[in-house]
């Protein structure tokens, strides 16, 4: 499967495209910029020499005529970049996983987007799309640090549910992540919000906290 992250050239596609890519996927490093979307792809592979990752770069057309669609920009300006490729995107699975956030006074604060939650909103801009919301709650640096396994339940919600399975095999083969149905897209607005928190006590604790639900069997 060839996977296209638009908007991918920040921390949240970076780290996505190299995980992606280390578990199998061909991965379309997309951005705005052809120019600046090859220039993070070869800062990526420059990065891991020794392995043999197939991510390729393109501008985020490129990137929106994959099978399956990331969109991985900054949470303001998730709902315009899917809608500048929408047409790309009709009957495909696309995974929004932007958080709303604010830092203020020093603390960190979920902010609520039109329609609740940014996938929310992402999936109203491209209606013919069937919108996942999912890998809110794992760090860019641990995604991205492929050589270690992710740690982490991987909470996934949308109103499509054959589109859940999808993205549940996808997030299957991340070692140590372990994909979690949590329902209809509505969901996602406490999904993305939730970030807020594991971020301020990661600040608070000098850490970096996993999320893990227990009682449910493997």
């Amino acid at each position: 499967m060839e996977i296209g992250l638009v908007g991918g050239t920040g921390p949240a596609g970076r780290a996505m495209a190299l995980r992606l890519a280390s578990v199998g996927f061909d991965v379309v490093l997309g951005s705005r910029s052809r120019y600046r979307a090859m220039e993070a792809r070869d800062e990526l592979l420059a990065r891991y020499p020794d392995r043999d990752l197939a991510i390729r770069s393109g501008d985020n057309v490129e990137a929106a005529g994959c099978e399956l669609v990331v969109i991985a920009t900054p949470w303001e300006a998730a709902p315009e970049v899917a809608s500048s490729v929408a047409k790309h995107l009709n009957r495909k699975v696309v995974i929004c996983m932007s958080n709303a956030l604010a830092k203020v006074a020093g603390e960190f604060q979920p902010l609520v987007p039109p329609r609740g939650s940014v996938s929310a909103n992402v999936q109203a801009m491209v209606p013919g799309a069937y919108v996942v919301a999912a890998m809110h709650h794992v760090p860019a640096i641990e995604l991205g640090a492929i050589d270690d396994e992710v740690h982490s339940d991987v909470l996934i919600c949308s109103d499509h549910p054959w589109a859940i399975e999808t993205v549940s095999r996808l997030v299957d083969k991340i070692p140590g992540a372990r994909p979690l149905d949590a329902g209809r897209l509505s969901n996602a607005t406490a999904i993305e919000a939730f970030t807020a928190v594991m971020l301020q006590l990661n600040t608070r604790y000098k850490t970096r906290v996993a999320l893990r639900f227990l009682g449910i069997d493997d």
